[in-house]
């Protein structure tokens, strides 16, 4: 698998949405960096979009409700894009992956309940919400280790800790 870590953010174009205040909020050099480290195979050199919205529990949670039958607000929510089929007839793709839907309340409760840097676990979120609109997913055990360890190597090439490892403070 073509990990990128170039964090140049020169093949992905990130369209950042604030819902809320800002508070403590990574950067869009941030989240493209990010995003660009995320992308795996053909995708780490193509040219690539994405819209990353940032919102509050309220929001989070009724997308969540409306689209995952879960009746909470969630930490990041993936809406992968599909080609309109007239598109695709004509052999064309557009580059856009989807959109990312962050709850900054969330992200920010659980850094604080799982011992971890704000900022850290940002980057996580949306590495793992990334690789989500690349079609993985962690819904069965195999899944789950093989996202799981593309998302702790993306993590580390970006210098954060495994993001699954319990804070030893």
């Amino acid at each position: 698998m073509a990990i990128n870590n170039s964090g140049g953010g020169d093949m992905v174009e990130v369209d950042l949405q604030w819902a809320i205040d800002a508070q403590d909020i990574p950067t869009l050099e941030q989240c493209e960096e990010w995003v660009q480290a995320s992308l795996v195979g053909e995708l780490a050199n193509e040219a690539n979009e994405l819209t990353i919205r940032i919102v509050d529990a309220e929001e989070s949670q009724t997308l969540n409700r409306d689209y995952r039958n879960q009746d909470k607000p969630t930490n990041v929510l993936s809406f992968e894009f599909e080609n309109p089929p007239g598109l695709l007839d004509l052999g064309e793709a557009l580059p856009y992956l989807g959109d990312l839907v962050i709850c900054a309340d969330v992200v920010e409760q659980e850094a604080k309940a799982q011992n971890k840097a704000l900022e850290a676990h940002w980057a996580h979120m949306i590495v793992h919400g990334t690789l989500h609109l690349q079609g993985y997913d962690h819904i069965d055990d195999d899944e789950a280790e093989e996202m799981e360890a593309l998302e702790i190597e993306i993590l580390h090439g970006l210098g954060y800790d495994n993001p699954y490892q319990a804070d030893e403070r």
